[in-house]
């Protein structure tokens, strides 16, 4: 991995669908942005800030994350992630996760990846089907 250092910054935007929210999980007529889909914008935000840091070969995975998430959001707003990394300890990382709709913060976190060989990672996989 090449050198990192906390202050490392990413954001993603989403346009909230009705396949991302709660009704579409499960949650009869709870048609809001549901809170699975808000952990993946999340983590997504996460490893694409470590994308450019990332050597061939290598990838990260989620490790653990604890989250809130603290408003609704309707179908058709606009949500933007915004994460940045605040620690680097060897290959684990941890970052800030805010997630925002077009009015308010609308959820927010601390998201903790590894990076990790990819190869080595698969054969575990592999080894773990047989």
């Amino acid at each position: 991995m090449k050198e990192i250092k906390p202050g490392v910054k990413a954001s993603l935007e989403k346009l909230v669908k009705y396949e991302d929210t709660a009704a579409a999980l499960g949650n009869k007529d709870v048609e809001v942005f549901a809170t699975p889909v808000m952990v993946s914008l999340m983590e997504i935000t996460c490893a694409q800030a470590l994308e450019p840091y990332l050597e061939e070969g290598e990838g990260s995975v989620g490790v653990s994350l604890e989250i809130r998430h603290i408003a609704p959001t309707p179908v058709g707003m606009k949500v933007t992630s915004n994460a940045e990394l605040t620690k680097v300890d060897g290959v684990k990382m941890e970052f800030k996760v805010e997630v925002f709709d077009e009015n308010e913060k609308v959820g927010e976190g601390i998201h903790k990846r590894a990076v990790i060989d990819m190869d080595k990672f698969f054969k575990m996989v592999e080894k773990k089907k047989k």
